[in-house]
């Protein structure tokens, strides 16, 4: 699925000036579908009047909407919000920042970009982990394929990301690391978002490929040499000064 073209408008048409905005979600893991959503990450900045006066500014903005027949839903975190998350071995969020699918940046978000090496944790692991055991509860309940994709999309991320210190979010970019049927999952998914899982992916192999996988990712979070905490914590707090001062 193609993104619209008038992605590029959004971003100019907020409350508050935006230091990035990202394209997430199925576009951004590599399995749009004709129906899919455009998901919208990134970051506002807040005034300095709304933040330290009575009257305060959202930290986080969080609407959906029809434009053109497509549902955008856009999220946006002040930039100290995003930030604190970023220390916080959050995978979320850390995809949003490194996303290439790039809708509005500025020198704030190339900053953040050269920092984000020293953003990466071993204990990332974690995120995924967790993501993953949410996916495959939500896969049991619905038996849509979408959460069974996610599953093996985190997993093979969190297992890449502890192996090479590089995040991929894009499923197409890590079948090495899953079944080889997982191609064919990923076009049934860009037929429809919410189809069911096709016959081959509700057996007890996908079971036990998802436990294969679960069990590499935690191995590769053993084996991981990724330092225990964020190491660029104090340029981040400079960024964040700079930026509400200027």
């Amino acid at each position: 699925m193609t993104l619209p073209p008038w992605l590029d408008q959004i971003p100019r048409e907020q409350p508050y000036p935006l230091a990035f905005a990202t394209v997430s979600g199925a576009h951004l893991y590599g399995f749009p579908s004709a129906d899919s959503d455009v998901d919208l990450r990134g970051v506002h900045v807040l005034p300095v009047e709304e933040i330290v006066g009575l009257r305060t500014g959202d930290e986080t903005i969080d609407r959906s909407w029809l434009r053109s027949g497509v549902e955008v839903d856009l999220v946006t975190h002040d930039l100290l919000k995003f930030c604190r998350l970023l220390l916080r071995r959050n995978g979320y969020v850390l995809e949003q920042l490194l996303s290439p699918l790039v809708v509005a940046s500025s020198p704030v978000h190339e900053e953040l970009v050269s920092l984000a090496p020293g953003l990466v944790t071993r204990n990332h692991g974690h995120h995924y982990l967790g993501f993953a055991r949410t996916q495959w509860r939500l896969f049991g309940k619905t038996g849509e394929l979408k959460p069974l994709l996610y599953t093996f999309r985190v997993l093979a991320t969190g297992i890449h990301l502890m192996r090479t210190g590089a995040l991929e979010a894009d499923l197409t970019r890590l079948f090495g690391y899953v079944p080889g049927y997982l191609p064919e999952l990923v076009a049934a998914k860009r037929e429809a978002e919410h189809a069911p899982a096709p016959a081959l992916a509700t057996s007890a192999t996908a079971e036990e490929d998802v436990a294969r996988l679960t069990a590499e990712l935690e191995q590769a979070m053993a084996a991981s040499r990724l330092p225990e905490a964020a190491s660029v914590d104090a340029a981040v707090h400079d960024l964040v000064v700079r930026t509400r001062l200027r």
